[in-house]
């Protein structure tokens, strides 16, 4: 049954929800919630379930944009983690010791998650109200102006304390549109393909992270092995920021071309966009929001370990060569591109929930084995324990964007999936780096890292228990009335 808002919104007769669930209703009567017109439906939701809403061209569109918008997103994000180990505390706080100078680039990274609920809040509201795809275009030109930006800004040599000050507040601009780009991207691949295959369309916005990893940790290790270290961190860093306009230009022409979501327009169709999405969701749907706020700190946390953290510690405590430590970060990402989509798909052929949970438990363990054997043999081990962190990670990341945007209804799902995506991101993402540094520093034992990321994913686990199973019936009810208005056409 669908849930009741005290908007009061008006349901779909009882005919259409025996439509929605696949019972034999020829010739139904169906009234629609807004203007009361009577429809007659003569399908069943099989039929509906048995195709896309859109055609197949469109709906490999909407994959591609999701995919290249989260890789933007994700590129930026990465290059600025691996300048925030690398560059950052010797151009911008460079009167720091080595490590107060990683705590305080660090620092500057949290800001971008910090930022993020702001985005959350302003993007999230007006994805459920005006659309998925105008938000979604707005979000990309943000984030790509801030990298750009970042890639000009003068070190602290030049124009001193600004410096920092400058980048701390590009840092925060690209959070802000992070903050709103995620929860349409999931969307955006998610309702153009069939809700019964949430699971692999929507991970189209997942694979962004490792495709944007792997293509920032190329292009700095690329960059690493043409320049001499003094022309890297002259001038060699900038170039990784600044190529991110191309991502940008491709994203836009993507997104540019497509229609919104077959779902967002069904229920533009209905009448029933929300006046106040975000005063709703926390009257109505707390509960689905705190279970996908807690589902998303341990994938987080561990991604912050294996691609982030790593680079730190490799290079300050076990000596490594930066390029040896990259390069492992980027075989993971590699084979990430391919599992998350697969854990994605089996996650709709299994339980969704307890193939995230098995993964979370397994990074929890994987944590204490990785640095136990990281002492061993450091170079072996970075390029096997960081690949296989990532696999766990994977299994945990393909399902989350279906998991989350199926715990909120299709009016609020802009909105409960970005304050979801950007809470969790503070919670999660944000202070992990500077907590495993910090806790690395004062202790000098790696063991409370690991222990910090087995809470986190024991607040994941927590969060499954509390969440719901995939529910089609509400997609398909406003799919099944916006098809009998013709509204859309069955995808082929």
């Amino acid at each position: 049954m669908r849930r009741s808002f005290q908007s009061g919104v008006l349901k779909i007769s009882t005919g259409a929800r025996l439509y929605a669930i696949g019972i034999q209703c020829q010739n139904t009567p169906v009234t629609h919630p807004t203007t009361k017109e009577t429809l007659t439906v003569s399908s069943t939701s099989a039929d509906t379930a048995a195709h896309p809403p859109v055609s197949r061209k469109d709906l490999f569109k909407a994959f591609t944009a999701s995919l290249s918008g989260t890789t933007l997103e994700w590129y930026d994000f990465a290059i600025y983690s691996a300048a925030a180990a690398i560059v950052f505390p010797v151009l911008f706080f460079p009167d720091s010791d080595p490590m107060t100078g990683v705590l305080l680039a660090f620092s500057t990274y949290a800001v971008g998650y910090v930022s993020r609920p702001v985005g959350g809040v302003v993007f999230g509201r007006l994805g459920d109200r005006i659309g998925r795809k105008q938000v979604l275009v707005w979000t990309l030109v943000l984030i790509g102006i801030a990298t750009f930006l970042i890639g000009v800004l003068p070190s602290y040599t030049s124009i001193g304390v600004a410096a920092p000050i400058i980048l701390v507040l590009l840092r925060f601009a690209q959070g802000v549109g992070v903050g709103g780009e995620w929860g349409g991207a999931v969307l955006l691949s998610g309702e153009y393909g069939e809700p019964e295959r949430r699971g692999f369309w929507s991970s189209a916005a997942q694979v962004g992270p490792p495709a944007g990893n792997l293509l920032a940790n190329g292009a700095f290790a690329l960059l690493s092995l043409l320049l001499t270290d003094e022309s890297f961190m002259s001038w060699g860093w900038r170039v990784a920021f600044l190529v991110s306009a191309l991502l940008v230009a491709f994203g836009l022409w993507i997104r540019l071309k497509l229609e919104d979501t077959p779902v967002f327009r069904a229920v533009a169709d209905s009448g029933e966009r929300p006046e106040k999405p975000i005063t709703e969701l926390l009257q109505t749907e707390m509960k689905p929001l705190i279970a996908a706020i807690l589902s998303r700190i341990g994938p987080d946390v561990t991604y912050a370990l294996f691609t982030v953290f790593t680079l730190a510690y490799g290079t300050l405590v076990l000596d490594l060569e930066r390029t040896t430590v990259l390069s492992a970060v980027m075989l993971g990402s590699a084979f990430q591109l391919a599992l998350i989509p697969l854990a994605g798909h089996l996650s709709d052929k299994i339980n969704r929930r307890g193939l995230y949970g098995a993964a979370a438990v397994c990074a929890a363990v994987w944590a204490f084995a990785f640095f136990l054997l990281l002492h061993t043999n450091p170079v072996m081990w970075m390029f096997i324990g960081i690949p296989i962190g990532l696999v766990f990670h994977s299994f945990m990341y393909g399902p989350q964007a279906a998991y989350v945007i199926e715990q909120f209804h299709p009016r609020l799902r802009y909105t409960g999936a970005s304050l979801a995506y950007t809470i969790a991101g503070v919670l999660g993402g944000a202070i992990a780096p500077a907590m495993f540094t910090l806790l690395l520093d004062r202790t000098g034992t790696w063991i409370f890292v690991a222990v910090y990321l087995t809470v986190a994913c024991a607040l994941t686990i927590i969060g499954l228990v509390m969440g719901r199973d995939n529910n089609v019936d509400e997609d398909h009810e406003y799919l099944a009335t916006a098809r009998q208005r013709g509204l859309l056409e069955t995808g082929a």
